[in-house]
């Protein structure tokens, strides 16, 4: 017998990382494993932009601080661009939240954040 997914089967689909950090990619790609959703992962605005106009992912998981620009920065023009895209920002500054959310962030994680508080957000944004 198959194992089901962890997460229900409504909506599959990509979600693009933007971290320049590889350890993050790697603990969302375990966290997400099982579940309907793939993980791609990217690690600067520059290639996120490139990524993006080849394939449009459900959701972005955008990092604040890159070695090319704030995320925060990045939103409004992800969201006049690809206005479908969930963004949920993540950054180690909770004072990013304001600016973040303003620009047009679907959701904000502060890091460090629970595996519980990122299922929810996935759940309430892709589901």
């Amino acid at each position: 017998m198959a194992k089901k997914p962890k997460l229900p089967n409504k909506r599959s689909g990509s979600i693009l990382v933007v971290d320049d950090d590889g350890e993050m990619g790697l603990v969302l790609d375990m966290v997400l494993q099982g579940s309907e959703f793939e993980l791609d992962y990217v690690n600067s605005l520059l290639s996120a932009d490139e990524y993006l106009q080849k394939q449009q992912p459900l959701a972005l998981i955008l990092d604040n601080k890159l070695p090319d620009g704030y995320g925060v920065d990045f939103i409004l023009y992800l969201k006049k661009k690809y206005p479908s895209i969930k963004i949920i920002m993540i950054s180690g500054f909770g004072s990013a939240r304001d600016v973040a959310m303003a620009n047009g962030a679907d959701a904000f994680l502060e890091k460090p954040f629970s595996l519980n508080e990122f299922n929810e957000v996935i759940d309430r944004l892709l589901h």
